[in-house]
């Protein structure tokens, strides 16, 4: 199973790299981007597309990464707070 998973991975792994070759071929037409306060240099547009595609998975990676660390932490105090009450119960259900 590990095989057949590594062996998947690294077909699709060379399709993208294909693909992504295959784009930056087509796309060589020069082009400048303006950013309304500034304007970027000229450059390929396959470059700026793939650019602002791993710009953008990275930010996405960050965002989605940070809400996790968040929520991880908020779940881990609400647990240590529920074993907390779940142990108050007890000593109060035992009779004195």
């Amino acid at each position: 199973m590990r095989t057949a998973k590594l062996i998947l991975t690294l077909a699709v792994g060379l399709l993208v790299l294909l693909v992504g070759v295959l784009f930056a071929i087509h796309n060589t037409v020069k082009v400048s981007i303006d950013l309304i306060w500034i304007e970027l240099p000229e450059a390929s547009l396959s470059l700026w597309l793939i650019g602002f595609f791993v710009a953008g998975t990275l930010l996405g990676a960050l965002l989605t990464g940070t809400r996790s660390l968040i929520l991880s932490a908020r779940l881990n105090s609400t647990s240590r707070k529920r074993r907390k009450a779940e142990e108050q119960l007890k000593r109060l259900q035992q009779p004195s």
